[in-house]
């Protein structure tokens, strides 16, 4: 469902990305692993168009993604960001079907908050959070409302960035089950970026080392503990000796 081939994309003199080959299988869950600054949401921002790769080819369904309707290739996609991103000023429901409510998604107000009060529930919260401000809410049920936006609209492709930053060792748990059924449900493509090896574990078919601008290793989840690969090794074990400077 996505290849990059030969990505490259630097900021001045800051080479982040320097060739990266990755290929997404449709209908599988990828995860983008590497320490911070190693390119990981600079990956999909050029995946998503928001940043200009330099060089190199990205495809969405075997289509360049730097061509065409742009407003048709965003629709395919959803998003969890890393922070929640929720709009202070709308209410929760509002927040949940953003997409629903403009633009070439659009559905009458009635449908759309229908729909809103459903992707609710099918994350754990009930009917009356829909009426609630993102401020009311605590971390985790913003996190849950972030999830429930990123599927309202019934994406292809999801991407979801940090899922569990910021959020308890249970609550985080409890937000990899919901992804992993919801991915599975929806027989999305999915895309996740994270150094939470839990969540790797969680939600992955796949795993992707990023380090040094490159892929360092790329393979099914349940092999990634016998890679025999030292960058990967030495990242999923917290390593301080090893080919990854400890300090960057």
């Amino acid at each position: 469902m996505i290849t990059l081939r030969d990505v490259h994309k630097a900021f001045g003199a800051n080479k982040v990305l320097r060739g990266v080959d990755l290929e997404v299988p449709r209908g599988s869950s990828m995860v983008i692993i590497g320490g911070s600054g190693s390119g990981k949401s600079v990956a999909l921002k050029c995946v998503l168009g928001l940043v200009p790769p330099d060089a190199g080819q990205i495809l969405v369904d075997g289509k360049d993604a730097t061509r065409g309707d742009r407003d048709a290739f965003l629709a395919r996609f959803g998003m969890l960001f890393q922070g929640g991103a929720l709009f202070d000023s709308l209410p929760v429901w509002q927040n949940v079907a953003f997409r629903l409510l403009r633009g070439s998604l659009k559905r009458p107000r009635d449908e759309a908050r229908e729909i809103a009060v459903e992707k609710l529930r099918r994350v754990g919260l009930s009917p009356d959070v829909a009426d609630l401000f993102p401020s009311e809410l605590s971390g985790g049920m913003q996190k849950r409302v972030g999830l429930a936006r990123a599927i309202a609209a019934e994406p292809e492709i999801i991407f979801f960035d940090e899922p569990t930053t910021g959020l308890d060792p249970i609550m985080a748990g409890v937000i990899n089950d919901l992804i992993r059924e919801i991915v599975t449900e929806m027989g999305a493509t999915a895309m996740t970026i994270t150094h939470d090896m839990t969540s790797v574990r969680a939600i992955a078919d796949n795993v992707a080392m990023l380090y040094d601008g490159v892929i360092k290793w790329t393979g099914p989840v349940a092999e990634m503990d016998n890679s025999g690969d030292p960058y990967l090794d030495q990242f999923i074990h917290g390593r301080a000796d090893g080919p990854i400077a400890a300090v960057r």
